[in-house]
């Protein structure tokens, strides 16, 4: 059995996954505030589970993080600093424990699914904006580090990060509802301009084959898509040609499948 743990702003999930990458259990709650409440909550999340024999266990982590030591840098919108995450989760699963940040996770698990395209440019639009980018299904260490939500970007005539007028987050603060209840056109053509911003940075510096579009606001592909599109085609040209655009085959578990996909990879015991 392997363990995933997609560490959100608001929501964490915790899934076990069979040796076959089969979600055989998982449970959603509130993350925390404070990180000392967080790892409590997860042993006793660890603790209800039917299986605790794990083979090992991949942790998301919705920042930076620095790899060899095992540390949790900045976790984004949580107040968490320099923590010993892979140590603690080591503790409380009692298996090899690797960390990876949730977005190149997404974009691993996502690559798995596609074969025609070597270079996948994964987008999350929830709480916050996330990025990863995976280059012939592995993860591009060129942009592992990258924050594409952090880009700065010009609105309303002065320059801020990108999710703080384009993600989940800042929909609801702009209008008042929650991606799931927006179903106008103008409002939609809104965020889509709003994204279309960040879209074509990233689109010129990273030219991906394709974008894959995941996160609980990316579960609404359908009501943005011709709008989104419509917004990037403009920028169209031979230098930066615009890339097919898809929403994530699994937007809300790609960062889990990525978890087993990445601890698997690692730890693979016979």
């Amino acid at each position: 059995m392997y363990v995933g743990v997609d560490i959100g702003g608001s929501k964490t999930l915790i899934a076990v996954l069979n040796d076959d990458g089969i979600i055989v259990e998982q449970t959603k709650f509130a993350t925390p505030a404070g990180y000392d409440a967080f790892i409590d909550k997860v042993a006793k999340v660890i603790a209800g589970f039917k299986h605790k024999d794990f083979q090992a266990a991949g942790v998301a982590v919705p920042g930076k993080l620095n790899r060899r030591e095992g540390i949790g840098l900045e976790f984004g919108n949580l107040s968490w600093h320099d923590v010993a995450i892979q140590a603690d989760f080591e503790k409380l699963l009692a298996c090899p424990v690797v960390i990876e940040n949730d977005a190149n996770l997404a974009a691993l698990s996502e690559s798995m699914l596609l074969k025609d395209y070597d270079r996948v440019l994964y987008i999350t639009i929830s709480t916050g904006i996330g990025t990863g980018v995976v280059s012939n299904r592995m993860i591009d260490p060129v942009f592992a580090d990258s924050e594409g939500g952090q880009m700065p970007l010009e609105h309303n005539g002065k320059f801020v990060a990108w999710e703080d007028f384009a993600s989940g987050r800042a929909i609801v603060e702009r209008f008042g509802k929650q991606a799931k209840d927006i179903t106008d056109e103008a409002t939609w053509r809104l965020i889509a301009h709003d994204w279309s911003h960040g879209f074509i940075q990233l689109i010129a510096l990273i030219q991906p084959s394709i974008i894959m579009l995941g996160g609980s606001v990316g579960t609404y592909f359908d009501r943005y898509e011709t709008y989104l599109k419509d917004e990037l085609n403009v920028f169209d040209n031979p230098l930066v040609p615009i890339p097919p655009i898809r929403q994530a085959a699994r937007p809300e578990l790609a960062v889990i499948y990525g978890c087993y996909d990445l601890a698997r990879s690692k730890h693979v015991y016979n």
